[in-house]
């Protein structure tokens, strides 16, 4: 089997190349004129994609030395995302499957990012809970099979991912912040300062109120130093991203304490933050966890995962018409 995968969900544009069981090729175009606006801009998104999908999607065929004309199927990512980002994604799938006469594979973002850990040798057993973190998302799914999964808690407000960027934000670090709040976080103390942790029923999350917690904390220490941050920026992001973990792996704890499961999993782009790779693990060794922790490669938005979900698609002849259409706000 050969086939052909695209990413377009939000500001990456990605094609990769899955033969059989293994990725031969997993090609990114990132859109740095974001950085100017302090964050993604949906019309310039979808723009950009528009360059970049032809020379990416090529490159990706290139690597892996297959012929368009070999190709068994197309795979895209139908959603969650911003709608004019998933049209250029969708719409060129559309077009490459019709002219080839061969079959359409729609995919479920959130969905892959959980199953981007079939990319590889270590995977987890089912069932497995798998915590997906993003810019967007933070749930905890439980799986039961490739295309069988349940989400058993999810936030009620805003994205984990959402947080690490609003509070950069605050600390005048550009965009995109979370990475660089996770830099200075290695140099400092993660006690330094307390936020207040929120409390949420059953397995569901909330991150509105450590933004707040987070404002009203650095505009009171200005107040009285107007060099506080510069001052205490390592301890600043050491204490944010602590808090931030700690509520995750709270949940996640629970969890796996109500689920009786032990095959612990995290996805999405801030799986990437070293915080929460290594307080993972450190749990995982206390609790008797088997944890599985993406590459980072397949942390962020890429078409692998979206070729390893279609995949399973594959396998049971999961295709779609031409009639298909993207879904912005599309659930599990």
């Amino acid at each position: 089997m050969n086939l052909l995968a695209i990413e377009s969900s939000c500001d990456e544009t990605s094609a990769a190349v899955l033969v059989d069981n293994q990725i031969r090729s997993n090609v990114i175009a990132a859109q740095l004129i974001h950085e100017q606006y302090g964050g993604v801009v949906p019309e310039l998104a979808s723009r950009a994609h528009q360059q970049h999908i032809v020379p990416v999607v090529e490159r990706a065929l290139a690597d892996a030395k297959i012929p368009k004309t070999a190709l068994d199927a197309i795979a895209f990512t139908r959603g969650p995302g911003l709608l004019g980002s998933l049209l250029v994604g969708a719409s060129f799938a559309k077009a490459l499957a019709l002219g080839l006469n061969i079959p359409l594979i729609e995919v479920n973002h959130m969905q892959a990012h959980v199953l981007a850990h079939f990319i590889g040798d270590s995977n987890p057993a089912f069932p497995f809970l798998c915590l997906t973190v993003s810019g967007g998302h933070t749930q905890i799914v439980r799986v039961r099979a490739p295309l069988d999964m349940e989400v058993i808690g999810q936030t009620q407000d805003d994205a984990v991912g959402e947080a690490f960027d609003k509070s950069a934000k605050l600390l005048n670090l550009p965009y995109p912040g979370g990475p660089l709040i996770d830099r200075y976080a290695r140099q400092g103390n993660p006690l330094a300062f307390r936020f207040p942790l929120a409390e949420m029923p059953g397995l569901d999350f909330s991150f509105s109120g450590i933004k707040t917690a987070i404002l009203y904390f650095l505009r009171d220490q200005i107040k009285t130093n107007p060099q506080f941050i510069d001052q205490n920026l390592p301890d600043i992001c050491a204490s944010i991203q602590y808090t931030l973990v700690q509520m995750l792996l709270t949940k996640l704890k629970r969890a796996a304490r109500e689920t009786g499961i032990r095959d612990i999993a995290i996805a999405g782009g801030v799986s990437a933050n070293s915080g929460l790779r290594e307080a993972l693990q450190k749990t995982g060794q206390e609790l008797g966890w088997r944890v599985f922790i993406p590459a980072f490669e397949y942390c962020t938005d890429n078409a692998a995962m979206i070729a390893m979900a279609a995949k399973f698609k594959f396998d049971q002849s999961d295709f779609v018409g031409q009639d298909v259409s993207p879904l912005p706000r599309m659930s599990f």
